[in-house]
């Protein structure tokens, strides 16, 4: 299955990878999570668009405020894609240890 690249582009960001990270614990206000970064709003509110446009958020009115939620779906798209990456190093880092376990005895 291929993963959007509008994924992978928006997880390229580390601002973007520590709003998800912050968005693992509930859904959030835009205004309590500006309060994490060294930012101004727009430039929040910019990455926060990126990260909806890619379906991993979600966002929500409730009366003046916008309120996030994390929308996980794509990510399992990215742990698919990457697993045979991880049994390819996995084997490889296996074989490293049984060659020092070799060169032990």
């Amino acid at each position: 299955m291929p993963v959007n690249d509008d994924v992978f582009a928006a997880l390229a960001s580390p601002v973007r990878r520590e709003v998800l990270r912050l968005l693992i614990e509930g859904p959030m206000p835009a205004g309590q999570l500006a309060e994490r970064f060294d930012m101004r709003r727009p430039s929040l509110s910019e990455h926060l668009r990126v990260l909806r446009e890619a379906g991993l958020v979600a966002e929500q009115r409730q009366g003046r405020n916008r309120v996030y939620s994390l929308d996980a779906g794509p990510l399992a798209e990215v742990s698919a894609w990457l697993t045979p990456y991880e049994r390819f190093w996995r084997a490889k880092l296996a074989n490293l240890r049984d060659l020092l376990d070799e060169e032990e005895l």
